[in-house]
């Protein structure tokens, strides 16, 4: 059976285009009125689902008397329009994304063992520019960043010379093997094509 056979088997509680209950006998709920009362209108803001019914001339004085907020004081209007902005339905702030994923799992971490660095791969430096493995040690060596340029590079082999070769110790060479390290570093990036000039 579809909806519009079964209205029209059952005309109980229809309604016009203009809101009157065409079989409603009700008499007209206004003081001193006998017309029927066909149309329906809420007894009170806070109970929306008991109606007076008037006739069509008093059900129309009625809704420009209606005010919603009658009585309410401007806080609570104020909050229910605050309320009406989410459609009274409370917000909650973001908060972090890897603290929720965690909660999902039932995982507090008041001691932030699995936070921001617990969850990164540490093989991995989060620079974001990848160098070769010996490059990358090299820069080590050298203590630059891995963004530096040819010339930076350069200027921090030369100052550890400087500091290490026994020419400039006086002949002290308990300082080689670091020497060496440091010879094999600028080897390894001076012609390399991952530092600009």
């Amino acid at each position: 059976m579809s909806v519009s056979s079964a209205k029209k088997k059952n005309p109980r509680g229809r309604r016009g285009m203009s809101g009157a209950s065409e079989t409603s006998t009700r008499v007209c709920d206004h003081p001193g009125c006998e017309e029927p009362g066909k149309f329906r209108a809420p007894k009170a803001p806070d109970v929306l689902d008991e109606y007076f019914w008037f006739c069509q001339q008093h059900v129309r004085e009625y809704n420009l008397q209606w005010n919603f907020f009658d009585g309410t004081t401007e806080a609570e209007l104020n909050a229910q329009q605050s309320k009406d902005r989410v459609w009274e339905r409370a917000t909650r702030p973001v908060g972090d994304p890897e603290t929720r994923a965690w909660a999902r799992l039932g995982i507090e971490d008041p001691h932030q063992v699995l936070g921001a660095n617990g969850t990164q791969n540490p093989g991995r430096k989060s620079t974001g520019r990848r160098l070769p493995p010996t490059e990358r040690r090299a820069i080590e060596i050298l203590e630059v960043r891995d963004s530096a340029t040819k010339t930076e590079v350069r200027k921090a082999y030369k100052s550890l010379i400087k500091v290490l070769h026994p020419d400039m110790n006086g002949g002290d060479r308990s300082q080689e093997e670091q020497l060496q390290l440091v010879v094999w570093a600028w080897e390894q990036l001076k012609d390399s094509r991952n530092f600009k000039d």
